[in-house]
């Protein structure tokens, strides 16, 4: 199974990520893309089974029970919605590709957000292997693999 860039930008390691709630993988285990695109898509096909209200993170369960987060910046949480507009909710099926939120780039970074965006596996003791793509790479929404496992 593969999960595609929700947004295009650059691979970095989720040990990287200066926030140890990601770093430490307290929340999961992927990788983060520093975003440079607007437009948030679908990972993976699957259900929409969590938008936080703020509309910084959802997370998509696939048929095979795996559930995939997606963080959209480190601190957009403050922005309380601001910026972030929601193309989609929660209970509504996806496929990978599917463009779930729209970014407000020149607000968020007049707010001076930090655009990197954690790709998680929530629930990785289900999986067998995960290979996230090697860091530094730049990636296409919806178009290049970012994260491989299996279940």
């Amino acid at each position: 199974m593969q999960l595609v860039a929700p947004i295009s930008g650059q691979t970095i390691e989720l040990e990287n990520v200066p926030d140890p709630v990601f770093s430490e993988k307290l929340t999961g285990d992927g990788l983060a893309i520093i975003a440079d695109g607007d437009t948030v898509l679908a990972p993976c096909d699957g259900e929409i089974t969590l938008f936080f209200d703020t509309k910084h993170a959802f997370a998509i369960t696939t048929p095979d029970g795996i559930q995939v987060l997606v963080h959209v910046g480190l601190d957009t949480i403050i922005m309380n919605g601001d910026g972030l507009t929601a193309l989609k909710e929660t209970g509504e099926k996806v496929t990978a590709g599917t463009p779930i939120l729209k970014l407000d780039r020149p607000l968020l970074d007049k707010h001076n957000i930090n655009m990197i965006c954690p790709v998680l596996i929530v629930n990785y003791e289900k999986v067998k292997q995960l290979q996230p793509r090697l860091a530094g790479e730049c990636v296409i929404a919806g178009e290049d693999t970012v994260l491989k496992y299996a279940v």
